[in-house]
């Protein structure tokens, strides 16, 4: 038999049939004032698959503005317990959305169909450091991938909230530094604050994954820093926008 031969810094995406299932809520709990954390339980859940830190689904909320009384939102599995058949989601709460609507009533029994992941990016944890930057709808996906890093490992954390009152602690093996961006000064938007504070980090050495996720075009400006400033090999860096201002439930992702 062949031995398959890998190289470092494998990336491998995985793919799969979306498959739609119906959740009840177990528990809710208020993670942070703009952060509320969902548990979901389901006998649908029995063959649920998310192997990527960054994966998304899709779930299916209320919406009377939508033809079909429903709109479809990508969300990370924040984490996912295959013994209890428990999945967790977070949800970011904005000043109005669907899901934030929904999310902010939701209460143990309710229920949400929810699709996918239809694939994932399984990433080797053998990189010498880590750079996570966005912002709170990146922190799901930053603290799935923070707590799954080998032991002592550095990653750092760059993300941009309201205030102190946001900030977020995840339990890694990993040495984690996070760096929290706060909202204070009105007069910059995220894609200059992240900058700022990416540009105050000297470059480690060895070889790195970055990963961005934030607004459009702040995760846009962070990816050119990344790669036309820093040099910072096309390959082991991932970038999306999360979301588009002005635009309710759109994303954009960058080519790669």
């Amino acid at each position: 038999m062949t031995e398959r031969v890998t190289s470092r810094h494998e990336i491998q995406r995985v793919r799969r049939e979306p498959k739609r299932r119906r959740l009840n809520v177990e528990s809710v709990i208020a993670l942070t004032p703009k952060m509320r954390r969902i548990v979901f339980k389901s006998p649908d859940l029995a063959d649920f698959v998310s192997l990527g830190a960054d994966d998304h689904i899709k779930i299916f909320v209320p919406d009377a503005t939508a033809s079909q009384g429903t709109t479809m939102r990508d969300y990370t599995p924040r984490a996912f317990d295959a013994a209890r058949g428990a999945l967790t989601i977070d949800f970011a709460l904005h000043e109005a959305g669907p899901a934030s609507d929904w999310a902010l009533g939701a209460a143990p029994g309710d229920t949400l169909d929810i699709g996918g992941p239809r694939g994932s990016m399984v990433l080797a944890d053998d990189f010498d450091f880590y750079l996570l930057v966005g912002d709170e709808t990146a922190l799901p996906a930053i603290g799935r991938r923070v707590e799954s890093l080998r032991p002592d490992v550095p990653v750092t954390t760059i993300v941009v909230v309201d205030g102190p009152d946001e900030a977020q602690t995840f339990q890694t093996r990993a040495d984690w530094r996070p760096i929290w961006v706060f909202r204070s000064d009105r007069a910059l938007d995220d894609g200059a604050r992240l900058l700022e504070a990416v540009r105050r980090q000297p470059a480690p050495q060895g070889d790195g994954y970055v990963w961005i996720a934030a607004e459009a075009r702040a995760a846009r400006a962070v990816k050119d820093h990344m790669l036309e400033e820093r040099r910072h090999p096309k390959a082991w860096l991932k970038a999306a926008g999360y979301w588009v201002r002005g635009k309710s439930g759109e994303s954009e992702k960058f080519a790669e």
